[in-house]
């Protein structure tokens, strides 16, 4: 007696089901970020270090110099772009995490896109970061940054598409490795240096020629300074005091529009986008 054999039919790969995997993959990781208060309080002990301990320490010094402006204002928004990038990193690092227990492997064989699981995960580091940026956001008038409904949107937007591109970048690191230990390692040797770079902690302006070029060259520095320039946008410090601590991002004499940086910021995140992809589809 021959037994008879039940075929198994795969259902095929459609763009609902895509858009479904990337809706479960941000809902994923929003619960595992509502669920974790100890990640949320640890994310942001570091910047709020920065900000009201190194912060006053270095206001100290320039108090003199730099009139009118308390310094932990100038460093502000470079510890939202600290706040968020840090948090971004780490939800794409959850990637690794999945491979190593298993949860990657069952979602791979889904009958969905591997870009529809790597833009639901760049959206929901996007949302994760941004919402820890929320609480920062909310630290705004303890140095001296009004609560303009304009400045926070533009602000949250901001954080947002930093947000995202950074994501992308921690998911492209992350999808060729097996363990934490690895990932968080490569991610300070590229995360820290990018941050100290990126104008979060001091001035733009005078710098040496080689420091300028590392700056103009670092990525992270058009996420910051778009940030920058709408908060002292709101504020009333002398032209001279402005001129020193916003003096924004040049080319060659040419001072960048913010829609420029923005549309930069944009640009990298989408080929970081695409690299990633292209990764992940490589991984397993």
């Amino acid at each position: 007696m021959t037994a008879e054999v039940v075929g198994v039919r795969v259902p095929p790969r459609t763009g609902s089901h895509d858009a479904r995997a990337i809706k479960v993959v941000l809902h994923r990781e929003l619960l595992r970020f509502a669920n974790d208060r100890t990640r949320m309080i640890t994310m942001l002990i570091q910047p709020i270090l920065w900000l009201f301990v190194m912060g006053t320490g270095l206001g100290t010094l320039v108090r003199g110099v730099i009139p009118g402006i308390d310094y932990r204002t100038f460093m502000y928004p470079g510890m939202i772009s600290m706040t968020v990038i840090m948090t971004a990193m780490f939800s794409a690092g959850s990637i690794v995490w999945d491979r190593e227990f298993g949860f990657l492997r069952e979602m791979l064989v889904a009958p969905v896109s591997r870009g529809a699981i790597v833009v639901g995960k760049c959206l929901g580091g996007a949302v994760v970061a941004t919402a820890q940026g929320v609480i920062i956001l909310a630290l705004a008038g303890l140095v001296g940054v009004p609560y303009s409904p304009i400045l926070l949107v533009t602000l949250l937007g901001e954080m947002f598409l930093a947000a995202f591109s950074i994501t992308a970048f921690g998911v492209l690191l992350a999808a060729r490795m097996r363990n934490m230990q690895s990932f968080f390692g490569v991610m300070q040797m590229a995360i820290m240096p990018m941050m100290f770079l990126s104008g979060a902690m001091f001035p733009l302006a005078n710098l040496p020629s080689w420091l300028h070029v590392l700056t103009t060259v670092n990525p992270l520095t058009y996420a910051v300074d778009p940030m920058r320039q709408a908060v002292f946008g709101r504020l009333d410090v002398p032209a001279q005091v402005n001129a020193m601590l916003n003096p924004g991002v040049t080319w060659f004499g040419w001072r960048l529009p913010v829609i420029v940086e923005i549309g930069l910021v944009a640009a990298i995140g989408a080929a970081l986008l695409g690299v990633a992809i292209t990764q992940f589809r490589r991984a397993e």
